[in-house]
């Protein structure tokens, strides 16, 4: 038996901002405002973005961790029940059918948690599993997916993955950083959820996930729980690190199931910023519009940690790639550093 993603649901806050207003409303000041750090901000690939946090009328940069993991409650559920429904109506589920609700965010923490209530909003059955996947960062969608599709396989059920992100809460206190510079040129704020269910039928079959941590860098890429919210650090070498995995792995991957790079039909690679994507398709010898995705939901929505990487398969899905019988490889990278990928089969 195998298992397939047969239902994809998302959701945005309804506020969005242009890069140019950000920048000039809220930014500039608290980033240093000088003209590399505009340069960065504005080079980030990013066009506008979905917050749930208005930073022109709101500054949550000195709020507490405790006030901003409540504000993550009060804007997560209505986000998460959205995803999850529109997920379950595409692949024509009823709530109670669920048997494993998995929720994935590495921005806000409660107990009772997101998934509780989600699952009693949705009307989920009182005996559903339930399993949170935290603090993994930008690749967890993979693992979840993983996680999601041997369930579906080992019981025989569906199962729900919602990867559930809310990274405007974590604004930080006015700094002359680059690093975080780049942070808060990047990312956005959304949901994405996958119905995933046993057997054969429509959708898209999950053949196979790998990954590849290179315990070396770990200090390249991290995501710390400070007083006020989560504070990312970014190395410029993070690009280096990935180019030296990315074929081996990707190769790996492919090569199991007699798979070349030009066997597959769609790349959703995660649009961690510009020069990663620029990094995935010279190291992997892609065609000039292959990772167009990527770049699209990098530009309309921001890096929106583990969602993004949903969001470009969407997108793909929504175009018809890939395509009946052939590939498409998922791809995300995160702390660690961290490269996970799953390689799926349009059906």
């Amino acid at each position: 038996m195998s298992a397939r993603v047969a239902g994809i649901g998302t959701a945005l806050p309804d506020q969005r901002f242009t890069q140019d207003e950000l920048w000039s409303g809220a930014y500039a000041q608290s980033c240093g405002g000088g003209p590399v750090h505009r340069r960065l901000f504005r080079g980030a690939g990013v066009q506008q973005r979905h917050l749930v946090v208005n930073p022109l009328v709101e500054d949550v940069s000195g709020w507490s961790t405790g006030e901003r993991m409540r504000r993550y409650v009060t804007e997560a559920l209505p986000l998460g029940k959205e995803a999850v429904d529109t997920a379950l109506a595409d692949a024509g589920l009823a709530a109670e059918d669920v048997g494993l609700f998995a929720l994935v965010s590495c921005t806000g923490y409660a107990t009772p948690g997101v998934d509780i209530h989600t699952a009693a909003a949705l009307g989920m059955a009182q005996d559903v599993q339930r399993l949170v996947v935290g603090h993994m960062g930008c690749y967890a969608a993979v693992p979840g997916l993983g996680a999601v599709g041997d369930f579906a396989v080992a019981r025989g059920r569906p199962a729900v993955l919602l990867c559930l992100e809310l990274t405007s809460l974590h604004r930080q206190p006015p700094a002359d950083d680059l690093g975080q510079t780049v942070g808060h040129a990047l990312f956005g704020d959304a949901a994405a959820a996958v119905v995933v269910e046993p057997g054969s039928g429509p959708g898209l079959e999950l053949v196979d996930v790998a990954a590849v941590t290179d315990p070396g860098s770990a200090g390249h890429m991290t995501w710390d729980v400070t007083d006020h919210g989560f504070r990312m650090e970014l190395s410029p070498e993070v690009p280096a690190v990935l180019a030296r995995h990315v074929a081996p792995a990707v190769s790996g991957l492919l090569g199991r199931h007699g798979l070349r790079v030009g066997d597959v039909d769609a790349w959703a690679v995660h649009p961690g910023g510009p020069r990663i994507l620029d990094v995935v398709s010279e190291r992997l010898d892609l065609p000039a519009t292959a990772l167009d995705t990527s770049r699209q939901v990098l530009a309309e929505r921001g890096n929106c940690s583990s969602a993004t990487v949903l969001l470009v398969l969407d997108a793909l899905r929504t175009a018809g790639r890939p395509a009946p019988g052939r590939h498409a490889v998922v791809m995300a990278f995160g702390p660690g550093l961290t490269l996970y990928a799953a390689l799926l089969r349009g059906r």
